[in-house]
């Protein structure tokens, strides 16, 4: 994008964060589709605890539904998912779940130009409100889609959520602080757009977690202020008009390990580690950054999310490689194995 070039910002209409709020969703959903009816995306699980919760909900709005399980998000099961609600007729789909969940039902409502809301059961990272969803293919990648017509959080179903993926939340949040400024890069370097309002709320969004970790080492982290710190980030976005001020070399990192090592470690907590890794890159106190995330309770070491020295290393070598075009610090630290080993060896991930 050119500096000073028009960017369409897509924000979500309307956003509701309760507490004990589940029985309230069809309410919700009517405001925004009428008394239609809805395409639910969920897994088994969530939809075995939730479920009837949302039954009756729909039932009192007036509302219909179609359940369709979302077994992954890649092309193929979005593909599926797709057809399915394609003889649905309804008005708008919801994504009730965790990532994967979401991912797909902002893939499908995609494919469909159809609107959705998203309805988190878990905070593990800032897709819930972003204009980006994460499907597999040949090689993991973000597609760009809309912004949810509505987000609708029920806290209390989020803190019943195993505590890694809230950890992980706080991880896919302290990214923002190397998104930034590789962002910041990008602009001084090729002469990139950068916004500063969406840089700062990003930026912000990190820095709820990094002065708050102490006070989270003690209880956990606070599981309302996590999940409106990663809506704050996902609008950044939409303002931004792109992934950047969410999005850098570590995002990259962790897509990398998708690539290499597929289904070990939450995405948060493999961006956590390569904040660490490129915060020391850019000269930024990477040791603050990996004193958070260990309050938090994200791991700060491969090891402690089942990674090796081999598939470190061959993620940092490749990473600037999934997305030439995106200026990071990558590009100029232009690591081989051997430097890759020394930098995740001197800051504590190997």
């Amino acid at each position: 994008m050119a500096p000073g070039g028009p960017h369409s910002m897509e924000l979500p209409r309307r956003i509701v964060i309760g507490e004990g709020n589940m029985p309230e969703i069809g309410g919700f959903l009517a405001s925004l589709a009428g008394a239609g009816a809805v395409s639910l995306v969920s897994g088994p699980q969530v939809r075995s605890a939730v479920g009837s919760m949302v039954e009756e909900s729909l039932r009192e709005a007036g509302m219909t539904w179609v359940w369709h399980e979302a077994a992954d998000s890649t092309a193929g099961s979005v593909g599926r998912i797709q057809e399915e609600i394609r003889a649905d007729h309804s008005g708008i789909i919801a994504g009730i779940g965790g990532g994967r969940s979401v991912d797909a039902a902002k893939a499908a409502a995609a494919g469909l130009d159809m609107p959705y809301v998203s309805v988190p059961t878990a905070a593990s990272h800032d897709g819930m409100a972003s204009p980006f969803a994460s499907v597999r293919g040949e090689r993991p990648h973000s597609v760009v889609v809309s912004a949810p017509l509505g987000v609708f959080v029920d806290i209390e179903v989020i803190r019943r959520a195993p505590a890694r993926l809230l950890a992980s939340g706080c991880g896919d949040l302290v990214a923002n602080i190397i998104a930034v400024s590789d962002w910041r890069l990008g602009h001084e370097r090729i002469g990139e757009y950068y916004g500063i309002y969406s840089a700062s709320l990003a930026r912000m969004s990190a820095n709820i977690v990094m002065e708050n970790a102490a006070a989270f080492a003690e209880g956990g982290p606070d599981a309302r202020v996590v999940v409106e710190a990663l809506i704050s980030a996902g609008v950044a976005s939409c303002i931004a008009g792109s992934s950047r001020p969410c999005s850098g070399a570590e995002h990259l990192f962790s897509h990398a390990l998708d690539r290499i090592a597929p289904g070990r470690g939450l995405h948060g907590e493999k961006c956590g580690l390569g904040s660490i890794m490129m915060a020391e890159l850019h000269g930024l106190d990477w040791e603050g950054i990996a004193g958070a995330l260990r309050d938090v309770g994200a791991p700060t070491s491969a090891a402690q999310v089942g990674l090796g020295e081999a598939e470190v290393v061959e993620a940092l070598c490749i990473a600037q490689e999934l997305r030439p075009e995106r200026y990071t610090i990558l590009r100029e630290a232009n690591l081989d194995r051997d430097s890759a080993r020394d930098l995740a060896g001197r800051t504590g991930v190997l």
